[in-house]
């Protein structure tokens, strides 16, 4: 049709020869355009404006072809969610009908008769909730026959391996898509398919387990061959061993693998795994890569411990990849580890208990990996600062793994440590052959030649209270001149401080980061450090660029940890560039509390079903709790061999310094609990008070092994944070059989609603209630006898008579500098007047 609305026949030589045209000229006023349509004879007898009204035409049937592709693709992914929904409702509608007889068989039992202790489910369902892998409680998928375990032939023969790895599937089918496992709703995270997926976590089963499905575009061998690379997407996984394979009957794969995993913080020994992994393919055409740790129980092959690694184990757990029809696949993960909490200090076992750490640390790490490859796949994300998306992701995880090792400092890697200058608050380890594990064998071998010494590395960690860590990374991130040294910022690999300065430093960053990620919370940004004066001498300069990771800044996101890792680097920043992280981690240890919260919503949920009232909402604060975070710092130095013990000193007092300022930020990004009518209170700054102060600090650190607080300034700066710390402190002695208030820092005295002057005169048994009462003296003596105790939530009368409730207490006994007991000190966390 032409512009007259009168249709015009073209012939086939004509329509190909405006093809041509259009193909090499697409754009519609070119004149390389208007050139070939005078130099084509058979266009000569059409005219113009037919001419162009047939490229239009031509544009419109483009645009048409584009997107009903688009909408093809669209209803795909449409149609796949719908099913992937479709399967979690049908096991929600299954959990929720268990709660529900649950639910009813409690209320029954506590109108007849008291509640048995410990029992939470009817006997005969106990069973069926936490072990049943029937056909009727997972969504059907096509399993393999599965032979009967208990013939199942065992050892280290091939035989014996492939029915532990069958037995594996079944298990892990069962966690994936059916009621094996009690799964609740991740806290904080949207409801249904949102950028990452429906995340849940287990409650009340061994370890701590979470789990992920979502629907990613790519092919199921390219997301198989991702996945079982794990340390190419998980900073945490320092690496993964291929110790022996076989393949099956089935055309599947079994093989034994050795993994090391990195300790979070400076506080724990790293973890390790021995497991069996089995790749194989489901009747319905699903791939399936699930692994479990092998033990001596089930007569599988074992290895030998490693130094310095605890033996960590790995429950079913894997992959579950079902393919779509319109491209792309289905995705369940199941992560289901038992940690060996005991291992670790008493204060640090909640993050090796919490199933949602688990899941911000791997499970939702896994999902958003495997997004940013599809979207880089499919050229949604294109480069950014010249360089391609993998590229940048590469350097973020360098970063990563680079801070990683530094907090680690494992002997392999070439780490040893220095001589301490008797104080045990930081840590200094030498490398003097930096290997090509972290760096690459480029930059390992760039680096060494440059130094002609070696790579320094001082870190330290420390507890924080009421302080979310998202908050106080985004601060450290965006105010870097409160706690960073100007000129040792701008000097990064400095190997000394200089005791006079010429000249000062700031700091911009550049306009746009280098990068961010799809879910705009992790950042990839050069920070440009600008100086006003010549560099000290025997110093390495870095030409004044940091290079800057930021991951965690989301306050949503429960139970992750925030980090803040940046390297100096050159102004071009190449794939195989040099780096020496340094940064800060911040790690929530609150988090069976948040754990907790889920469960109590599902509960919720219940009772709505059966009662038709409505939720409880008291757990909407629950989320606000979990401030309570271990702080781990760790920054890295080159030094020529001449400048090694100059440049350790430097960095030591550096940490020091950085860890004062850190905790002065955190101390003023707190939130205040005074209560109204008391003010802040004068801190009774005696000569004893303080030598008491020392004594109790102390006396947790040898308890627990982590300092409560800590400060650069002495024992009046010791002091001075133990006063104003977030959390109620007070201790008691015995004097006339009988114990009695001696001190308490601010947050206590504000607790008991009392002054200084006043404590002693408050009675000890009149701060406690009925049930405080009955366990007061066994908690007494429990703490002189094995030096500390943890007790659980409770409530504490104060001196007004009024309630006050606390989440978690811990009791410890004050050595004097004789070793005798001088009292008792308590610590009450999360503490807020009841209404």
């Amino acid at each position: 049709m032409d512009a007259s609305g009168k249709y015009v026949r073209y012939t086939n030589e004509q329509v190909e020869a405006l093809e041509r045209v259009y193909h090499e000229c697409p754009k519609p006023s070119s004149i390389r355009r208007q050139q070939l349509i005078k130099d084509c004879p058979i266009l000569a007898n059409i005219e113009p404006k037919q001419i162009k009204v047939w490229f239009q035409n031509r544009r419109c049937r483009e645009k048409q072809r584009k997107e009903a592709t688009r909408l093809v693709s669209v209803n795909a992914k449409l149609t796949a969610l719908n099913k992937l929904l479709m399967e979690e409702n049908e096991r929600l509608a299954k959990h929720t009908s268990q709660l529900t007889v649950d639910n009813h068989f409690l209320r029954k039992q506590l109108q007849q008769s008291p509640p048995i202790p410990g029992s939470k489910r009817p006997p005969d369902q106990a069973a069926v909730g936490s072990t049943d892998t029937s056909s009727d409680s997972v969504v059907t998928v096509g399993l393999p026959p599965q032979p009967t375990p208990q013939h199942s032939p065992r050892g280290t023969s091939p035989a014996g391996l492939l029915s532990i790895a069958e037995e594996t599937v079944t298990e892990f089918i069962a966690k994936a898509t059916g009621t094996a496992i009690d799964w609740i709703q991740l806290p904080g995270m949207k409801p249904g398919p949102d950028a990452i997926g429906i995340v849940s976590i287990s409650h009340g089963c061994p370890g701590v387990a979470a789990r992920a499905c979502g629907l990613v575009g790519l092919e199921p061998n390219k997301v198989a061959e991702i996945l079982k690379d794990r340390p190419s997407w998980l900073p945490d996984c320092r690496c993964l061993d291929i110790l022996g394979a076989f393949p099956t009957g089935n055309g599947g794969t079994v093989e034994l693998i050795y993994t090391q995993m990195y300790a979070p913080t400076t506080l724990a020994p790293p973890r390790d795994f021995c497991t069996l992994r089995y790749t194989t393919l489901l009747e319905d055409g699903s791939l399936v890569i699930c692994e479990r740790s092998l033990t001596g129980t089930q007569g599988g092959p074992t290895m030998p411990r490693v130094q310095s690694f605890v033996r960590a184990e790995m429950l079913p757990s894997g992959y579950l990849i079902r393919p779509c029809d319109g491209g792309g696949c289905i995705i369940h993960i199941v992560d289901h580890v038992d940690l060996e909490p005991w291992s670790v200090p008493e204060v640090l076992r909640p993050l090796y208990e919490s199933s949602a750490v688990l899941a911000q640390k791997t499970t939702i790490v896994a999902f958003r990996h495997l997004r940013r490859v599809a979207q880089e796949a499919s050229g949604a994300v294109g480069p950014r600062g010249g360089q391609q998306p993998a590229v940048l992701r590469a350097l973020s995880q360098r970063l990563a793994r680079g801070f990683n090792q530094a907090v680690n400092g494992f002997p392999d890697d070439g780490w040893a440590a220095t001589v301490s200058d008797g104080m045990d608050d930081v840590s200094v380890v030498l490398n003097e052959s930096p290997t090509a594990k972290g760096m690459g064998q480029v930059a390992a071998d760039r680096l060494l030649c440059s130094l002609g010494g070696g790579i320094l590395c001082a870190k330290a960690s420390m507890l924080l209270q009421n302080v979310p860590p998202a908050l106080l990374i985004r601060f450290l991130r965006e105010h870097r001149s409160e706690w960073a040294d100007c000129d040792i910022d701008a000097d990064a690999a400095a190997a000394f401080r200089t005791s006079t300065r010429s000249g000062n430093a700031g700091h911009v960053q550049l306009p746009l980061p280098l990068a961010h990620s799809v879910e705009q919370e992790e950042f990839l940004e050069v920070v440009k450090l600008e100086r006003h004066g010549g560099a000290p001498n025997g110093i390495h300069t870095r030409d004044n660029f940091l290079l800057q990771f930021c991951s965690g800044v989301d306050e949503n996101a429960v139970g992750a940890c925030a980090q803040l890792v940046f390297a100096p680097v050159d102004v071009a920043v190449s794939d195989d560039v040099p780096l020496l992280p340094s940064g800060f981690r911040v790690i929530p240890l609150d988090c069976s509390l948040i754990d907790g919260l889920g469960l109590s919503r599902t509960l919720d949920l219940a009772s709505t079903l059966e009662g038709g009232t409505e939720p409880s909402r008291e757990s909407s604060t629950g989320l606000n709790s979990s401030l309570r975070s271990v702080l781990t710092i760790a920054f890295q130095f080159a030094y020529e061999a001449h400048m090694r013990e100059a440049c350790a000193n430097m960095a030591r007092q550096y940490v020091r310094t950085v860890v004062a300022s850190v905790q002065r930020v955190a101390m003023a990004l707190a939130p205040s609990r005074l209560p109204l009518h008391l003010g802040a209170q004068q801190p009774p700054e005696s000569p004893d008070v303080v030598t008491l102060t020392c004594h109790i600090l102390q006396s947790y650190r040898l308890h627990l092994g982590i300092d409560l607080t800590r400060s650069d300034s002495g024992d009046e700066g010791l002091f001075k944070a133990f006063w104003h710390h977030s959390d109620a402190i007070m201790c008691c002695a015995w004097k006339q059989g009988l114990p009695e208030f001696t001190f308490a820092n601010q947050a206590g005295l504000d607790m008991l609603e009392t002054t200084s002057g006043a404590l002693q005169d408050l009675s000890w048994e009149k701060t406690l209630d009925e049930n405080g009462r009955k366990t007061a003296y066994n908690d007494f003596t429990q703490v002189l006898q094995q030096g500390y105790v943890y007790l659980p939530a409770g409530v504490r009368i104060s001196s007004r008579g009024q309630p006050v409730t606390y989440e978690r207490a811990l009791a410890w006994k004050v050595l004097a500098d004789d070793d005798t007991t001088r009292c008792i000190a308590f610590l009450f966390m999360n503490w807020s007047f009841f209404t």
